[in-house]
């Protein structure tokens, strides 16, 4: 005489098994593999853009008029870039967006300029002689959320389209830009001019969460 056991209790331990590993291996995997796949898209676009303004701004282009600023924007379009009460070259302060791009002209003071300047060359007369100097700076987006890494010209010694004066970037130390030469370019001469772009994009796609805030994306081009 046969017994028979009912396979109740095997499907049912199956069924538990199974939603165990949806909840805790497949649902993090999927999530987690779609939150790299947008970081992974945005990073590409922040890398593009700001490849592009450099070029741009390297050939000459005038990005403290809102026409240039309004097509960067468009360029950065799905990123946030908001330049909607951008004031001249210090950024929006006041309706803030999750991007910001910080274009630098970058420079060297020797004799030379010193001279040209109406100043002696030496320290004393011409302090920033021998240093690395911030030439102009345009702060696109939200200035508050990130400065540039080689520092900030002081904003009373540019101008409204963000070029520094030559009484600036001659005497005033604040118009030196720290950390750059010969760590990122060397650059010794006066007749050297190095133009950066600099892009920062805080990333909040209503997926990720994070405890530490949303992750920033940035990126770095040279011309």
């Amino acid at each position: 005489m046969r017994s028979t056991h009912s396979a109740s209790p095997e499907r049912g331990s199956a069924l538990v098994e199974f939603a165990l590993a949806v909840t805790f291996f497949w649902v993090p995997l999927f999530l987690g593999m779609t939150v790299i796949g947008f970081e992974l898209i945005a990073a590409m676009q922040v890398t593009q853009v700001c490849r592009d303004a450099a070029h741009m701004y390297s050939y000459g282009i005038d990005f403290s008029q809102s026409s240039y600023q309004n097509l960067l924007a468009q360029m950065a379009s799905g990123l946030n870039l908001n330049i909607s009460g951008d004031s001249g070259p210090y950024g929006n302060t006041t309706n803030l967006g999750s991007a910001v791009i910080v274009l630098s002209t970058i420079s060297y003071v020797d004799a030379t300029a010193c001279q040209a300047g109406g100043y002696q060359a030496n320290t004393t007369s011409c302090p920033n002689l021998g240093s690395t100097i911030f030439r102009r700076q345009i702060v696109i987006g939200s200035a508050n959320l990130h400065a540039s890494a080689f520092g900030t010209p002081k904003s009373a010694d540019m101008d409204s389209t963000g070029t520094v004066s030559t009484a600036g970037f001659l005497t005033d130390t604040a118009d030196q830009a720290t950390n750059f030469s010969p760590n990122v370019l060397s650059v010794t001469s006066s007749t050297q001019f190095i133009y950066v772009a600099e892009m920062w994009v805080t990333q909040n796609n209503g997926i990720t969460w994070n405890v530490l805030g949303p992750p920033e994306i940035s990126s770095r081009a040279i011309f």
